[in-house]
């Protein structure tokens, strides 16, 4: 039988009190603890710390702390992209971020579900579903990405706009639900 943690990356239902799983978030933290706390006059230490705690981090990628994240290895920043102050990321589920992306203050990209069955939920079973953030998207500040969400390239999400399902490329979508206001050319 697969163990929490497998069945965790294998997208399948777990228990995120999984001795590894939890190991894995503590890793997290204390990285996530020395990157909120370093000096703006330290890049060098925060690119490290970055590198260290994210699955990959493109050139020129600029995140403002504070930055939270789950465990942080299953997320990957593409070249360009700057996260701005506040943005959290649960990446029980791969969050892959494009480049020359903008991710404004307080933005929250969600891969994390739980069952709807009272029963399971109560015995604390969750599972995830990965998240994608095209090259070139702008998300707005304080938006919110649902699990299982892709975002298609050079699209624009408006501040506040919460996602639950995909927007294609060359939009800009706003609002609870986003819907899509207009096509860009």
């Amino acid at each position: 039988m697969a163990s929490h943690k497998e069945r965790m990356l294998a997208g399948e239902l777990y228990l995120a009190d999984d001795p590894e799983i939890v190991a894995d978030a503590q890793r997290a933290a204390l990285l996530m603890e020395r990157f909120n706390t370093s000096s703006v006059s330290a890049p060098e230490l925060r690119r490290q710390l970055l590198v260290e705690l994210l699955g990959s981090v493109g050139d020129g990628v600029g995140v403002r702390p504070p930055f939270y994240c789950d465990l942080g290895y299953q997320i990957s920043i593409g070249s360009g992209t700057f996260v701005n102050y506040g943005a959290i990321m649960l990446d029980v589920a791969p969050i892959t971020i494009g480049a020359d992306v903008q991710i404004g203050p307080n933005v929250q990209l969600l891969t994390p579900t739980h069952p709807t069955e009272p029963e399971p939920r109560r015995a604390k079973w969750e599972a995830a579903q990965p998240i994608v953030i095209g090259d070139n998207a702008w998300l707005g500040g304080g938006a919110i990405v649902l699990a299982g969400v892709t975002i298609g390239e050079n699209t624009v999400v408006g501040a506040g706009a919460v996602v639950p399902r995909d927007l294609p490329s060359n939009v800009i979508a706003v609002g609870n639900p986003a819907r899509i206001h207009r096509h860009l050319p």
